[in-house]
């Protein structure tokens, strides 16, 4: 039996840069919804969502965890299902997944600093999966913090359509409260915890102001509605439900963003932001129905968020539990499901069965009997599903779209430290890389070592931290190594040709290959040109499964190849002794030599970095960056502080938390991520070379 109608849900996720008050966020959340009794904090490792041991050692959210609330508001009662993201740059993939299944966030952001880097990253995820935002900008109370500035910020780095529906009452350490401009009252937060809201009438030397963004926020939102446009222009008041269910329908459009202030350590400003998530976020049923791919035709079929449709939901996370073993987690779209039910998991043409259903909040697990349309749940014990797939109803079979994640850009060798922890490794290593899609794991053929990959040093220190602490395995680990590519730059042909006669039947494989560049990260593409049966359709698939393998170590320095056109146009084969494996090998070597002629070329991983620095030591800073090949796109003054915003090589960035600290007597910060591959000068490629040949 449904408890919550699907018009009562809000599947939401907390989203910000790191450190600007995300978990804090969902903790006051928690408290004030009466879910939890106290307030944690993550300096003393005792917020509830926190509860992996790295996370609360660090102070910070690696692992998205979700959790459950209740809020009820003019009488009514709403479900929200939270989804708590890490801000960390190393782990934007728990991030992309989240939003992928979410209808709604709540972007965080830090008072005294405004939008940083990760806001923007995590802003155009949510661009990305068209998720409707609001934002909340948090320590109003630091110093620096300014709601001009804050503004100012939104507008210029991330939307135009961002306007406040609140306006703080002072700044920094007399930060207060809020004036709330479709009342026009001013709130104030009392009790030990900031329990009780207060409404009290606007004062005077407050009116002016909150009467010129009032203004602005309406003719903003009939600028969206023609019903309320109407109205304004003949100048009639528009009232604050009208309002409302203009400032909702164009949140929903994502055509606006509402921005909503408060402090979360002076407990200012979450109960009107929880008033703001019911009545602006969208439900399910608000959104459009979900799209897929009917795997019997092709064709593209919609499910709506009814309990009615048949069943479809999205696994879009997947984490090793030492207590339970896999949990599945998955976002149900339509239909109805019940435990002990069995599930078709569209991706790999499998059936599952779900023997449980759990209701997590972050560690914690809740058993259900049932799930409906719009929950977020988690299962146990699913064989092959993984992050991505499809699990549905068989007779109504369904493929949704996939999540796609960045590539690892960082390898470290890794080797058991003892004989025992040979085997225990292959597994822990398996197991991690089950669960985190942008972590690799891979053998090298020659050496016979394995390398490990992901979206940064961090990223892989946690993960050979986890190997440690949950599968009891002691790891070796080598030098952070960067993840270098190559690619062509020219179109080139080229024959392979595969020919063994070992006195029996031989082995005959005959392929002419076109290789073509393709544009920065568009991939690899194979294009089968063959007519006339001129080789047999059976031996293609081989043709392309050697260009691939080929590709895998390429002819510079022995890097992965990317960004390839290959076209196999012409061959021939013999009746008796062609088969699969000769015409692999064949692909193989046209491969080679074909990337040999078409000018290759290595590719680094280029960062974008932002570093923030006390003014006295802009210059120290601006001339390393010179010297780590650098290129500077912008600087500007934030408060005391100068931002410098730059584009650099990962190579170079090995050890500059250390440099940046002793370059401004430890005041320095940055933060880093991942932008984009470009060719190696020639001088640094040869460097590369023959490091690899010795």
């Amino acid at each position: 039996m449904r408890q919550y109608p699907i018009e009562k849900y809000r599947n939401i996720g907390i989203i910000a840069h790191i450190s600007a008050g995300k978990t804090t966020t969902t903790v006051c959340v928690l408290y004030y919804t009466g879910r939890t009794h106290k307030i944690g904090t993550l300096e003393k490792g005792t917020t509830v969502m926190d509860w992996m041991a790295q996370e609360q050692e660090r102070a910070m959210t690696i692992m998205a965890a979700a959790t459950s609330c209740y809020w009820q508001i003019e009488g009514e009662e709403y479900r929200i299902n939270i989804i708590d993201t890490p801000g960390h740059i190393d782990f934007t993939a728990e991030v992309q997944r989240s939003l992928r299944v979410l209808d709604g966030a709540v972007v965080v952001f830090d008072g005294g600093t405004g939008v940083q880097t990760q806001s923007e990253t995590v802003w155009r995820q949510a661009d990305q999966f068209n998720v409707p935002r609001i934002c909340f900008v948090n320590k109003m109370d630091k110093v620096g913090a300014d709601f001009e500035m804050d503004l100012e910020s939104i507008w210029k780095r991330l939307s135009k359509n961002a306007l406040p529906l609140q306006l703080p009452i002072g700044e920094e350490d007399n930060f207060s409260g809020l004036v709330d401009l479709l009342k026009m009252k001013v709130l104030k937060f009392e009790g030990k915890e900031g329990e009780i809201v207060k409404e009290e009438k606007l004062p005077k030397e407050l009116e002016e102001k909150a009467k010129v963004w009032r203004k602005r926020l309406i003719e903003k939102i009939a600028a969206e509605d023609e019903g309320l446009l109407e109205k304004y222009l003949s100048g009639k008041e528009v009232s604050i439900e009208e309002m409302r269910k203009g400032i909702r329908k164009a949140i929903i459009k994502c055509k606006f963003f509402p921005v909503f202030f408060g402090s979360l350590f002076k407990r200012i400003g979450v109960q009107p932001l929880l008033d703001a998530i019911i009545h602006y976020l969208p439900s399910p049923i608000d959104l459009p129905p979900i799209k897929g791919i009917d795997p019997r035709t092709g064709e593209l079929i919609e499910r709506k968020p009814l309990d009615t449709e048949p069943f479809s939901a999205l696994a879009f996370k997947i984490m090793a539990d030492p207590y339970v073993g896999t949990l599945t987690f998955f976002r149900v779209y339509s239909g109805y499901l019940k435990r002990g039910s069995y599930l078709l998991n569209t991706t790999t043409g499998e059936k599952e069965r779900i023997g449980r259903l759990l209701r997590m909040h972050a560690d914690e697990r809740e058993e259900v009997e049932e799930s409906f349309t719009g929950d977020i749940l988690a299962t146990v014990g699913l064989k092959n599903t993984s992050t991505g797939h499809t699990l549905c109803d068989s007779d109504n079979p369904i493929i949704l779209e996939k999540i796609t994640f960045p590539e690892p850009v960082i390898s470290i060798r890794i080797e058991p430290k003892t004989k025992a922890d040979q085997q225990k490794l292959g597994l822990a290593l398996k197991k991690l890389a089950e669960e985190d899609p942008t972590f690799t794991v891979k053998g090298d053929l020659e050496t016979g070592e394995t390398i490990i990959s992901g979206m940064g040093e961090l990223h892989l220190e946690i993960i050979v931290d986890r190997m440690k602490r949950e599968f009891k395995v002691e790891g070796n680990v080598g030098r952070p190594q960067v993840a270098y590519k190559e690619t062509i730059r020219e179109t080139a042909e080229a024959e392979g040709k595969y020919i063994r006669q070992s006195g029996g039947r031989g082995q005959y494989g005959h392929v002419f290959l076109r290789l073509e560049p393709k544009n920065r990260g568009e991939g690899f593409e194979f294009v089968d040109e063959i007519k006339g049966g001129i080789i047999p359709k059976e031996f293609i698939s081989a043709v392309e499964k050697g260009v691939k393998e080929a590709m895998e170590k390429g002819v510079v320095a022995g890097y992965p190849m990317v960004d390839i056109t290959v076209a196999l146009y012409d061959g021939s084969f013999h009746e008796v002794d062609s088969s699969e494996f000769a015409f692999k090998i064949a692909g193989s070597i046209a491969l080679q030599e074909g990337a040999k002629k078409a000018k290759p070329v290595l590719l680094e991983p280029i960062m974008k970095l932002e570093v923030i620095s006390p003014p006295e030591f802009f210059g120290t800073v601006i001339g390393d960056l010179g010297a780590r090949r650098g290129k500077i796109e912008e600087t500007e003054d934030r408060g005391e502080m100068k931002i410098i915003r730059a584009k650099v090589s990962l190579a170079e960035m090995f050890g500059y938390a250390t440099s940046l600290r002793s370059l401004t007597q430890g005041r320095g910060t940055f933060t880093m991520e991942f932008d984009h591959y470009e060719q190696v000068p020639a001088n640094i490629a040869q460097e590369i070379i023959e490091g690899k040949r010795k």
